[in-house]
């Protein structure tokens, strides 16, 4: 689930050409075709099958010389279209543990008819790849199964055994994680010392131009929480103020008008320590205040009021809650019996969801209401930024885009990340793809990406994978 970065990564004034893109070597013409193969299965929850697309790798992987064994495919009985597959690529040592790769197949709903081309066709226009999931996140799931072929067909020997975990379920809190239930039934098979997953992204100026580039280091959890009132109801004829649509609307007012406290941790204070001296605007003088001014001082409580003007530098500084889905009433000519709102809640990391809970509660300081929490992801617990992962990566970023800065990033969004995170396996997003300022219509219409994008990016990380996996 890659979110928007827009705000925050294009406000770093570095720039880079965007290089034309070169006839495709063999090796791209390969990866090509896997991609396309991608995204022309359709693995969205209503209409598609992860299994499907599952099968058809697993063809790839052994046509590029996997054995049966070295892959293991997996689901459950009550969602035969969800499961997904782990092979095996083992590395030299016996002493350094594994690296897992991962990615997930499913991709958000599309609607024919709203798009502008088929979303479920891969199609390349003006230098873009457009289709569902063509960022998010297909692209990575071929890089990686790509990657995994090639190390296999050139007889390459990382040190590090290398696994990739392709799942489903990351787009859709109802459907069966694979992800999560790996972590929860098979850690054995995806046991690693680190993974590399989604979240890690970079923004150009939407005319070719690359300005930064991100290293996912933390994410928010995402939780649901449904807030309800309730109420005899009666014959409409007859109003009181005693009405289940109104009070619900006064709660939600409440909620529109409330933010969390502010939070910052070790990746947030980095990112808008590296960022706020590229800025000589207000924006970028709060970023500095907001790191270096005493907490709870007049200084910091001006820079917050600033950074709150951004949309995304106000989600990156606390839990946010927001209002997604509404119903109430039962018939045109009677008082409502019920009304009710999904309330989409992204906790900071660290913070539980019955804290959360609560905080609404007090929020709506209304008895006859009631939160009831829908769904929670696992507590989000930040990895920790090493040397032994951001001083590769950095490198790499250097030599690919040379005078782009590397920032750290904690997603204002979730991943599949915390599920590993939860029995200790660390997850980062590796710096891989760029996006525009629009968002590229992730889960949205018209979903791009830049071909530079994924063909660089692509090279980026197998270069990555190998730095971090070691040769012999």
């Amino acid at each position: 689930m890659i979110k928007p970065l827009a705000g925050a990564l294009c406000a770093a004034m570095f720039t880079t050409s965007a290089l034309a893109q070169a006839p495709l070597r063999p090796d791209q013409q390969a990866f090509r075709e896997l991609y396309r193969e991608m995204v022309e299965t359709d693995t969205s929850i209503t209409t598609g099958s992860c299994t499907a697309l599952a099968d058809k790798i697993e063809v790839r992987l052994k046509a590029g010389g996997f054995a049966a064994e070295a892959i293991t495919r997996f689901a459950v009985p009550d969602h035969p279209k969800e499961g997904g597959l782990v092979v095996v690529l083992p590395g030299t040592s016996k002493t350094l543990k594994p690296i897992l790769l991962l990615g997930h197949l499913d991709v958000v709903v599309a609607k024919r008819e709203d798009w502008t081309r088929d979303p479920y066709t891969l199609i390349e226009e003006n230098g873009y790849f457009y289709g569902r999931g063509t960022a998010d996140m297909k692209a990575m799931d071929a890089i990686w199964t790509d990657m995994l072929i090639r190390f296999k067909q050139t007889g390459y020997k990382p040190k590090r055994t290398l696994k990739l975990a392709l799942t489903c379920g990351e787009e859709t809190t109802w459907a069966f994680n694979g992800a999560k239930w790996l972590a929860e039934n098979r850690r054995d098979l995806i046991d690693a010392e680190f993974a590399l997953n989604e979240g890690g992204s970079g923004r150009s100026d939407g005319k070719g131009k690359v300005l930064s580039l991100g290293l996912h280091v933390g994410e928010k959890a995402v939780a649901n929480f449904r807030i309800e009132a309730t109420n005899p109801g009666g014959h409409s004829s007859t109003p009181i103020r005693d009405n289940a649509i109104y009070e619900l609307a006064d709660a939600l007012v409440k909620l529109r008008d409330y933010d969390f406290p502010l939070m910052l941790n070790d990746t947030t204070r980095a990112f808008f320590a590296k960022l706020g001296p590229a800025r000589q605007d207000a924006i970028g003088k709060a970023m500095t205040a907001i790191v270096s001014a005493p907490a709870g001082s007049a200084e910091a409580a001006a820079a917050e009021t600033v950074l709150n003007t951004d949309r995304l530098y106000h989600s990156m500084l606390r839990t946010t809650c927001v209002a997604t889905l509404l119903e109430g009433g039962h018939a045109n000519n009677a008082l409502p019996q019920r009304a009710a709102v999904n309330v989409n809640c992204r906790i900071f990391p660290g913070v539980p969801a019955a804290t959360v809970k609560a905080a609404l509660e007090k929020v709506i300081a209304d008895p006859k209401l009631t939160v009831t929490a829908v769904d929670a992801r696992t507590i989000a617990q930040p990895p920790a930024l090493t040397p032994q992962i951001l001083g590769p990566a950095e490198k790499l970023v250097a030599k690919y885009y040379p005078g782009v800065p590397l920032v750290p990033l904690m997603s204002t969004g979730g991943t599949d990340g915390v599920y590993l995170e939860a029995v200790g396996i660390p997850s980062y997003g590796p710096p891989a793809l760029y996006g525009d300022p629009d968002g590229n219509g992730v889960h949205g219409l018209n979903e791009r990406v830049s071909a530079n994008a994924v063909y660089k990016g692509r090279d980026l990380l197998t270069d990555l994978v190998r730095a971090y996996a070691g040769q012999p």
